[in-house]
């Protein structure tokens, strides 16, 4: 939901660069997990506040510049199950990366591999005999079905 870009202070506070549509949705979660890869770490929020178009915390544990400084590059998420569930056609990015993707005539174009946000709309970049960005709109979306691991597109092969 976001990632920690660097020490805010002297105090142990992190510069937080938010993934959400709303800046301080981040700040609605009382515990952060903070890490990469393997390497997570459930971490309480003490304190917080949006700073313009970042947020700034001080996280339980993180006690001085020093520590802040060593969680500069860590992503900052929430368990999955404190998300709320997504409003109908909604999807949570991380739904949708792995999902299958084919045209209306049957051809499969790849497997989703990323979600950009373009201001305008969202892309699905699709990872297959070549990378293919795809609009995510509902002229080009037909049909997102998470069940079947698929995504119907009016997209053809050769675009």
């Amino acid at each position: 939901m976001g990632r920690i870009v660097a020490p805010f202070g002297v105090r142990g506070w992190v510069k937080i660069q938010p993934f959400t549509e709303e800046v301080d949705s981040l700040l609605d979660y009382p515990a952060w997990y903070v890490g990469r890869d393997d390497d997570w770490r459930e971490m309480a929020v003490l304190d917080s506040e949006g700073h313009h178009q970042t947020l700034v915390a001080m996280l339980a544990g993180c006690d001085g510049r020093d520590a802040a400084a060593a969680l500069k590059g860590r992503e900052v998420g929430v368990l999955r199950e404190a998300l709320p569930e997504a409003a109908e056609n909604e999807y949570y990015w991380s739904d949708l990366i792995g999902l299958e993707v084919v045209n209306i005539q049957g051809e499969a174009l790849g497997k989703v591999a990323d979600v950009l946000e373009t201001g305008a709309n969202d892309v699905l970049v699709v990872e297959g005999e070549r990378e293919r960005l795809i609009p995510f709109v509902k002229q080009v979306i037909l049909d997102v079905d998470l069940a079947a691991g698929r995504v119907s597109a009016d997209w053809g092969a050769d675009y």
